[in-house]
């Protein structure tokens, strides 16, 4: 767990969090279109713009596909370039969400959780981002507004190295975090600034001594080559993301990882899940701790590329794994437990497996609700091929 210094801290939303890591990136382009709930992160960032306070060009567009699309172009010409978005708005993007990842356009985009339509909700789900996670782009999943902070610096040093060249979104649970007021270190912008360095410029699209071409057509002669190129990239930016994190730390003194164990040491049975519902996790964890349980809790920062090899170490040879997740996948398992389950497949000694999925359209997630997991657990009564709810109404 990463501690800050209250006595540094400021009391913002996640959104502001996000606006102002923006503010210190001080990218060239923002393009954006607002969408609930990450309408707040672009507000607190075009106010910079109109204040003077960074020299961004703000482009309003008509809607996320632009967003997206000007970005790129943005990206394309060796400027750094953000947006942010939601849900439908991420939707909205999906042909050119693959398009960024496939040009190798180091773009950065905070994505703030909401449920994707329909039936219409602005709440909290993973389902947007869930729907991209196969698009080439690395994801990683905030628990704290300090991490969603700390990570949307992070991922523009991962995004612009030379062996990864990817864009990043960067998700936050949305209104629990992008609305929720909590303490946040920042930290100065002059740190910010020599730790994110000058942009790198490769292949830039406005370099007429060395004319190049994006996104032009490409059938079998070399699509197929250019795909395995994005699988390396992602196989780089596993071993590129251990040394930005280490560097961060060294300015900041938090640290990031693949993933967070917790009370780990000797855990008989392990919940796994992404974003600010960890929070509530580590409380039962306490709570059965107090009780004399063997419990503990592993969080995924970093969902793709997926820390196969992370997950392995802490979770082989437990007695129990419990997943949840805050998307369901129709006709399938669960996103994450899907993808837990398949990384222990090879394991010396495999785990009984849960698979819960709770929170849909922003449903609470009560302490309650994950002891229940955890009983079952304990209990025995987990069935890997049993999907389960978690606050679902009888």
């Amino acid at each position: 767990m990463n501690n800050i210094d209250l006595k540094k801290a400021r009391a913002v939303t996640g959104a502001e969090a996000v606006a102002n890591a923006m503010r210190q990136i001080e990218p060239h382009v923002v393009a954006a279109y607002p969408i609930t709930p990450q309408t707040p992160i672009v507000e607190y960032f075009a106010k910079f713009v109109s204040d003077g306070v960074v020299r961004t060009e703000m482009i309003p567009v008509e809607s996320e596909h632009s967003a997206m699309s000007a970005v790129v172009g943005a990206a394309a010409t060796g400027a750094r370039a953000m947006t942010a978005t939601s849900a439908n708005g991420l939707a909205l993007m999906h042909e050119v969400v693959y398009i960024a990842a496939s040009s190798r356009l180091p773009i950065v985009m905070p994505v703030v959780n909401r449920a994707l339509s329909g039936p219409i909700n602005i709440h909290c789900d993973h389902s947007d981002a869930m729907a991209e996670r196969d698009s080439g782009w690395v994801q990683f999943y905030a628990e704290s507004n300090q991490e969603a902070y700390d990570l949307t610096i992070l991922s523009l040093k991962l995004a612009e190295d030379e062996s990864v060249r990817l864009p990043v979104m960067v998700s936050l649970d949305g209104f629990i975090l992008s609305h929720g007021v909590e303490p946040v270190e920042f930290l100065p912008d002059e740190v910010v600034k020599e730790f994110i360095g000058e942009p790198k410029m490769i292949y830039p699209l406005l370099d007429t001594e060395h004319p190049v071409t994006y996104g032009p057509l490409d059938l079998y002669d070399y699509y197929f080559e250019h795909k395995r190129q994005q699988v390396e990239a992602m196989e780089n930016a596993k071993k590129v993301f251990p040394k930005v994190a280490e560097e961060f730390y060294k300015v900041s003194g938090r640290k990031y990882d693949f993933v967070e164990p917790y009370k780990l040491d000797d855990a008989e049975y392990v919940m796994v899940a992404l974003g600010s519902t960890n929070s509530t996790i580590k409380y039962v964890v306490d709570w059965m701790r107090e009780e004399g349980f063997k419990v503990g809790a592993l969080k995924v920062w970093m969902f793709r590329p997926f820390p196969k090899a992370q997950i392995q170490k802490y979770l082989n040879g437990r007695k129990g794994v419990v997943v949840l997740d805050r998307s369901a996948s129709f006709g399938a398992e669960a996103p994450l437990y899907e993808a837990v389950k398949s990384a222990l497949y090879n394991v010396a000694i495999r785990p009984q497996m849960g698979s819960y999925v709770y929170g849909l359209g922003g449903r609470d997630i009560l302490p309650e609700h994950i002891r229940k997991a955890f009983e079952d657990a304990l209990s025995g009564n987990l069935i890997a091929d049993e999907q389960r709810y978690l606050g679902l109404r009888e």
